[in-house]
């Protein structure tokens, strides 16, 4: 009854500071932390200490499942190059100088257990960073590389911490041992996360039932997690690779309906979890503090040990991304004179002749790669990373869920384990308040802009006219269509194809009236009087429910009809 109690506390703090935190401008994992904090010295608030399984097993999946699902994989294959940077090396370099500080700080602990707990502390939580970006506006390359580098830096953070505490425990014989079964963890994962990926997809396809594949997407990220977890990989990286493939297949692969309901339930599900984590860090600190062994090490040490490590953190992080914005800007370069010479032998070879089929097929396949590649260069020079987008990413590295619940897994007999747990909060906490809540005003001083929204919706307007286009051609022959089985009627036909043409017609509406003081167009017009009509209509549907004079099945199907209708006219971009 306590833990309900409790549960039901939590998630009202939740969804009242998030709903406060947008007018008060700060992002809400910040706020939570101090919340949390101050609610532990509470008089008559318990001590919170969750077991780190919990954390491990039962939110990072779902969480990071949450994170990947949503993360378009063009753009994400698009930055692999900052992506991995960040996310492996980046990692790896920071785990071990943060274990040779601490090695040197510590007498008693062996260099192995530091580089566990510089694991611990080397992984950023992209959350709060990411949720400040997006209310800012931050250009969209920027919000994909710091949400491709949450993603993947959990899973090289945790694995780089098993080897590590299996080293300190002498169960790594050597080095090479330790490479080893590093990259055994990486190519298991990735297999493992594929395989559950394509057959969930698949079984999901097959279903018509809502509910039930609501139900199987339920599960998905610990069908990934537990057999790459068994089979001695990263449970993590695997829940990560499913949930790309997951995102990536839904368009073709699943249903509307399940689609609308994926982006519903896994919003939601990473709403309440990342923003629990921060709470609940925020709950532990005390029980922290008051753990202490203070003869072993005194807790204000142990904290300035936590802040100096977080101090080395940040400059290890700036030392890194600077040559970083500068290599990758050089690739891009590099790709665009590779594009333009693959360009030129694409015609030679066409010039040449294409003799038979075979050579036709691979020469239309080349053609497809060439506009890819030409598409992956325009992007990447169109958003490219300046210094300002360098500082910006530089400092986004505010620490979080991974750090929470890694470092209550150090073991037991670890020396210092009190204090190296209080470290690793210290850590997490600092670099939330300090990054975190000077991250807005970095991005307003640097007058970092986000996109282009005028573009952005210009360019909608010809994706939808090129998508027009595709489907009224399906109409020059009508009666090949799927499901008609006679002569259609020439009005029938006239009234799709208005139909289809008022879609774009709307999108350039909006582009012209974007940002403009200018009378609405008609088709903003119709939408607006559309509305209005809905919202009569509702109120007459509810005045017939309370005069009780229809059956309440026809009740629910009017209402459902015309929530759909109502999502289908709600305002967009551009609308007044």
């Amino acid at each position: 009854m306590e833990l309900a109690l409790f549960a039901v506390v939590g998630v009202a703090v939740i969804v009242t500071v998030a709903a406060f935190s947008k007018r008060l401008g700060i992002a809400a994992p910040l706020i939570l932390v101090v919340l949390g904090l101050a609610l532990s010295y509470t008089p008559g608030v318990p001590e919170f200490s969750v077991p780190h399984q919990w954390i491990l097993m039962g939110v990072l999946p779902p969480l990071l499942y949450a994170a990947a699902v949503n993360v378009p994989v063009v753009d994400f294959r698009r930055n692999i190059g900052a992506i991995s940077s960040l996310s492996v090396f980046l990692v790896l370099f920071s785990a071990f100088a943060t274990g040779l500080l601490l090695y040197l700080l510590l007498p008693d602990l062996n260099f192995a257990a530091a580089v566990a707990l510089g694991a611990v502390v080397s992984p950023p939580d992209a959350v709060a960073a990411t949720s400040i970006g997006k209310k800012l506006g931050l250009p969209p390359r920027l919000v994909t590389v710091l949400e491709g580098e949450g993603l993947v830096n959990d899973a090289t953070a945790l694995v780089l911490l098993r080897s590590a505490v299996a080293a300190s425990a002498g169960g790594l014989s050597s080095i090479w041992a330790g490479i080893g079964d590093f990259g055994f963890a990486v190519v298991v994962a990735v297999l493992v996360g594929l395989l559950v990926g394509a057959a969930t997809v698949y079984v999901r396809s097959k279903l018509q039932d809502p509910v039930l594949d609501t139900a199987i997407s339920f599960v998905v990220p610990f069908i990934a997690f537990i057999p790459a977890e068994e089979a001695g990989a990263s449970g993590v990286l695997a829940v990560v690779v499913a949930g790309l493939y997951t995102g990536h297949r839904s368009a073709s692969a699943l249903t509307a309906q399940a689609r609308i309901n994926d982006s519903i339930n896994w919003r939601t599900i990473q709403f309440l979890l990342e923003n629990g984590v921060f709470l609940l860090m925020g709950l532990e600190l005390r029980h922290l503090v008051e753990n202490v062994d203070a003869s072993l090490l005194p807790v204000l040490d142990a904290v300035l040990i936590g802040l100096a490590t977080t101090v080395l953190l940040i400059l290890l992080r700036f030392a890194w991304v600077t040559p970083l914005i500068y290599l990758l800007r050089l690739k891009v370069r590099h790709q665009d004179r590779r594009t333009k010479r693959f360009r030129l032998g694409l015609d030679r070879i066409k010039a040449n002749g294409l003799s038979d089929e075979r050579q036709r097929r691979r020469h239309r396949r080349a053609e497809l790669l060439y506009l890819r590649r030409r598409a992956d260069v325009e992007q990447l020079s169109r958003e490219g990373l300046g210094w300002r987008g360098g500082m910006v990413i530089s400092w986004s590295g505010m620490r979080g869920v991974v750090t929470l619940a890694a470092a209550q897994s150090l073991p037991e007999q670890t020396p210092y384990h009190e204090q190296l747990v209080l470290i690793a909060f210290t850590v997490a906490v600092a670099t939330l308040l300090l990054q975190g809540g000077t991250l807005p005003w970095l991005i307003r001083l640097l007058g970092v802009r986000g996109r282009d929204v005028a573009s952005d919706q210009r360019e909608l307007a010809k994706l939808l006219d090129e998508l027009s286009g595709a489907g009224l051609s399906v109409l020059e022959r009508p009666e090949h269509c799927p499901g008609v089985r006679q002569e259609v009627d020439p009005d029938v036909v006239e009234r799709v194809r208005q139909s289809t043409f008022l879609r774009s017609e709307l999108a350039w509406e909006r582009v012209r009236a974007l940002g403009e003081n200018e009378d609405p167009t008609p088709q903003l017009q119709y939408r607006a009087l559309r509305r209005a009509v809905v919202e009569a209509e509702r109120d007459q549907l509810l005045l017939a429910r309370r005069e009780g004079r229809f059956a309440s099945r026809t009740l629910s199907e009017a209402q459902r009809l015309l929530d759909l209708e109502e999502s289908r006219l709600r305002p967009r971009l551009g609308e007044r």
